[in-house]
């Protein structure tokens, strides 16, 4: 077996699919990378500690292709991109990554003959698009630069997979919750910080308005997705690249109440940030993902309420294993 190549390792996605890969495949068969040159896995013991680790600057062609050609890579997980909010702020230094990284991920999967997974996102879609029940195709006009370039790479995998058949399949993710690692820039970060600062303080101040309803999904249903989409027929794929995928549509003030019944002293305050929430309005609430679990049989495991639980006992743990490492 050709191996796997995951980029951006070291982010949200990466810290949880790397360790999900390399238990499906074994840990030799992963190679984890990212631009720290040492890496600093938020859950040491699963990811980099049992396997192969590169540095890989992305938007470095010829360093790409090495590695790719050193490992003998079949399949390039590519994640390494700046997320939503950091995007905004950083337009040009987006654009060079989020899109320069993709097209040098293409090229290299081309002359290798690799498949690639791209994930592209709910922020792939605009004010224009409509905003329940958001169907498979339909209107892309978003107004982000992260969102420009993931429409622009969805056309980008869809055209190597049909001029080069390079063997590109991409989700659109929605809003990622994850306990694994710290947010990291996006505007559904809400969703991750909130338990830390519940669990913590038993306060949260949200950037965003209580009725800002936005579909998400656990990580573990992610990393999920991810996998089966990749060992999917290939002759069953109808769209291959951005099929929708959804678990939850759900509010901030949802959100509050269903950790409010776990954390009873729990209290919710809100700071509206213009630009996160800007983004926010402009993202669908809920979106049709029929299309996935007709052509691979996709379906989440986790709703709001299993996902709460789950994730501030797992919080509850992690924090309690870091105070008492540092006593």
């Amino acid at each position: 077996m050709r191996k796997i190549l995951v980029t951006g390792a070291q982010g949200q996605i990466g810290s949880e699919l790397v360790p999900a890969l390399r238990e499906h495949y074994g840990a030799d068969q992963v190679i984890e990378s990212d631009i720290r040159m040492v890496p600093t896995s938020p859950n040491p013991g699963l990811a980099s500690a049992h396997g192969d680790y590169e540095y890989l600057d992305c938007t470095q062609a010829q360093q790409l292709e090495d590695i790719v050609r050193r490992h003998q890579v079949g399949t390039i997980y590519h994640l390494a991109a700046l997320l939503s909010a950091v995007a905004e702020e950083k337009p040009q230094i987006a654009w060079n990554l989020n899109m320069g990284g993709l097209y040098n991920v293409l090229e290299a999967a081309r002359r290798n003959n690799c498949a690639v997974f791209f994930p592209s996102s709910i922020g792939a879609f605009g004010p224009t698009t409509p905003r329940d029940k958001t169907p498979q195709v339909t209107i892309q006009r978003p107004t982000t630069m992260y969102g420009v370039a993931k429409v622009s790479g969805e056309l980008m995998a869809d055209y190597y997979a049909q001029r080069f058949g390079v063997d590109s399949r991409g989700i659109r993710l929605p809003g990622l919750i994850s306990y694994t690692a710290l947010p990291g820039g996006g505007t559904t970060d809400y969703a991750v910080d909130i338990f830390y600062q519940a669990v913590r303080y038993q306060h949260y101040a949200c950037f965003l308005r209580p009725d800002t309803r936005l579909d998400m999904m656990y990580m573990p249903d992610a990393v999920r997705a991810m996998i089966d989409l990749m060992q999917a027929n290939p002759s069953a794929l109808h769209h291959r690249n951005a099929y929708n995928v959804t678990a939850m549509s759900i509010t901030p003030e949802e959100l509050a109440d269903q950790i409010s019944k776990h954390i009873p002293k729990f209290v919710i305050e809100y700071e509206v940030d213009p630009i996160r929430q800007a983004i926010a309005d402009s993202w669908p609430r809920s979106v049709d993902d029929q299309a996935a679990r007709t052509d691979w049989n996709w379906a989440p495991q986790y709703d709001l309420e299993a996902m709460t639980e789950d994730m501030i006992g797992k919080v509850r743990r992690k924090l309690n294993k870091s105070a008492s490492e540092t006593e």
